[in-house]
């Protein structure tokens, strides 16, 4: 007798916002998003349409990197893992029958 188990369409939306976007990514939006559309806002030059325009383009592009993320990470855990990788990378040279780390 074998075991049937019902899987239904939607099990891997659990924790996420909308259904799509993980609650780490839109938190991480935000805290990139709102900081940057006030400090526009306060320096914009612009009347309400320019400074609409100035505000949502560059907010758009930041909120969809940090929504989306980066090989299925966040962006700021990206960030953390490229920067300790830069950190810690070494050059290898092989040398006969031994490998030298150079820095």
């Amino acid at each position: 007798m074998e075991n049937e188990y019902i899987i239904p369409a939607n099990y891997t939306d659990a924790g996420k916002l909308l259904g799509a976007f993980e609650i780490r990514s839109a938190a991480e939006a935000v805290l990139l998003c709102v900081p940057l559309a006030l400090i526009l806002l306060k320096l914009s030059p612009f009347g309400l349409t320019g400074t609409v325009v100035l505000v949502s383009a560059p907010c758009f592009t930041l909120g969809g990197f940090a929504l989306m993320g980066i090989q299925d990470r966040s962006l700021f855990e990206f960030l953390r893992i490229y920067i300790s990788f830069r950190k810690r990378r070494r050059i290898l040279t092989y040398r006969g029958t031994k490998w030298i780390s150079r820095n």
